[in-house]
């Protein structure tokens, strides 16, 4: 069982839940900027919610089935089509072999993930088939899709059924304005006070320079440093420091001037005061979010991002109970 890639799309990678344990390595978690879209794709069609699936940013593929699948569409409103003919978003349907599957542009959100039945099957590389471009880890040849390209799936379990929808309680807000919850970081000293005020009071849009890596954010107020000498081993700028760790969802802030937040493809350390964090929860806000889309950070406790992570997952589990019964 196979998919011919057409036409790959913009940015269209093999992700899954992501390569954990390895970030002390070097090596980032990556799989899929929205993890909620990708668990709920999966679980439309019967997989394993970590499963492997295809991530579609902002101009999706164009794939031929060369067999029978069921296939589920989640997270961006990036309407699937088959054969030209309009196809449900957030609902496992059939796929006849030798049918094209396209997308158009995204009406809301920048992500979409699709998955087959069986899941797409490329060799496991850490435990994981996330693809890591920067790294040439996992996916296909540790890339992006190109025309051309061959993907084998594995085959339906018994699970797989066809209609399966997601319930609109269950469907995640795409919003172009956003808050973004954000435990501070250790480095949040280094601003001025009236510049922490000014961070979570400021509107920031989405710059151009938002992917995989890390969201650049713009539009809001410069941000000061508290004057010091620089230590040795820490550079010239007020926002650098000697070399510390990075937590994936980090917000570092070159020159004070333009928030970036790390995302899962992100290095593990270098020489950039993180002012916070944002929680894991939030991350997949930021995945669906497209260049001048805007966001506001509020602060939030460590007790407060434990109970939206353990919301999450339940959240994640009535829909498991829902489609199970």
């Amino acid at each position: 069982m196979s998919i011919k890639v057409i036409k790959p799309g913009l940015a269209t990678s093999v992700q899954d839940a992501g390569r954990e344990g390895y970030y002390h390595l070097g090596i980032p978690p990556s799989g899929a900027l929205d993890q909620y879209s990708m668990k709920t794709a999966n679980l439309l069609v019967g997989n394993a919610p970590d499963a492997a699936v295809l991530e579609c940013a902002l101009m999706g593929p164009e794939l031929e089935f060369q067999s029978d699948a069921l296939v589920a569409v989640c997270g961006a409103r990036m309407q699937p089509r088959l054969d030209g003919d309009d196809m449900p978003l957030d609902v496992s349907f059939r796929v006849r072999a030798g049918q094209v599957l396209s997308f158009d542009y995204p009406k809301a959100g920048a992500r979409s993930y699709l998955a087959v039945a069986g899941a797409i099957e490329v060799p496991m590389v850490l435990g994981s088939r996330a693809t890591y471009t920067l790294g040439a880890l996992g996916g296909v040849q540790g890339r992006r899709l190109l025309a051309g390209d061959l993907l084998a799936t594995g085959g339906a379990g018994e699970r797989a059924r066809e209609g399966m929808a997601l319930p609109r309680s269950l469907m995640p807000a795409l919003d172009k304005e956003v808050l973004l919850r954000v435990l501070p970081g250790l480095y949040i000293h280094r601003l001025t006070a009236e510049a922490v005020e000014s961070f979570f009071a400021d509107c920031w849009s989405v710059g151009s320079e938002a992917d995989r890596i890390g969201y650049r954010f713009k539009g809001g107020d410069p941000l000061a440093f508290v004057p010091r000498e620089q230590p040795f081993g820490a550079g010239s700028d007020p926002s650098n420091i000697v070399d510390a760790c990075y937590p994936i969802g980090s917000i570092q802030v070159p020159a004070g001037l333009e928030p970036i937040v790390l995302h899962r493809d992100a290095v593990s350390g270098g020489g950039y005061a993180t002012i916070g964090t944002v929680i894991s929860t939030d991350l997949d806000l930021i995945a669906q979010l497209q260049p001048n889309h805007r966001a506001r950070f509020t602060r939030v406790s460590m007790d407060e991002a434990l109970a939206a992570r353990q919301d999450a997952r339940q959240r994640l589990a009535r829909l498991e109970h829902l489609l199970n019964n």
